[in-house]
């Protein structure tokens, strides 16, 4: 890269702090082989920490905003990291262009978003997942329709006052719209700042 072109990287403080917490959970629960597909990579600090922590894994990160797909490949160019370059993937228009993975991560997603975009991601997750796929979300979630924290009810205030499609989901709601779709609850792990992370499984012959 010439020395007098633009730098594309994005830094999102958030996501530096939260990288590592995210990573030690998907370390865990992730196949030991096999593509992840990331929807909604941002900058793309999560996808490029993951892969070098778990570089057994193939990587795919995806996007609707062309500046975040840009920053995703601008910082696995800067860390060395071979990569497929970032997708444009919209979770609500199906098919979606990647036609399977192994397992399927989004990261502060659903609430940044109408509910027809977590509809849509369990929609495409179902669709491309194998039987005993995983899907990964992390976010605030409310709990039988309860926030967790005074913080997360605030958070979702300031969201529904930007846009009133936005908010912070209801887990039992997200996990009834998933059974339906074949993937299934199986673990939630407390994450710094009142966050959640939330592990289904697909398990198509289940009820």
């Amino acid at each position: 890269m010439p020395n007098d072109a633009p730098d594309l990287r994005l830094d999102f403080p958030a996501t530096r702090r939260n990288r590592d917490a995210i990573a030690e959970v998907l370390t865990r629960v992730l196949p030991p082989t096999g593509c992840v597909l990331e929807i909604g990579s941002g900058s793309g600090q999560h996808i490029v920490g993951f892969a070098r922590a778990m570089p057994h894994l193939d990587w795919q990160a995806s996007d609707m905003e062309p500046r975040y797909r840009a920053s995703v490949d601008a910082w696995a160019a800067h860390e060395g990291l071979d990569l497929s370059p970032a997708i444009a993937l919209d979770v609500t228009q199906q098919p979606w262009p990647v036609t399977q993975a192994d397992a399927v991560i989004s990261s502060n997603m659903i609430h940044i978003a109408p509910w027809s975009a977590c509809l849509g991601l369990l929609d495409g997750a179902a669709g491309i997942l194998p039987e005993g796929g995983l899907l990964y979300l992390y976010g605030p979630f409310a709990i039988g329709g309860r926030h967790t924290a005074e913080s997360n009810a605030r958070f979702d205030a300031n969201l529904r006052a930007e846009d009133s499609s936005w908010g912070v989901r209801n887990l039992d709601d997200v996990a009834m719209e998933a059974r339906t779709r074949g993937l299934h609850l199986v673990e939630t792990v407390q994450m710094p700042a009142n966050n959640l992370s939330v592990i289904f499984r697909k398990r198509a012959g289940m009820a």
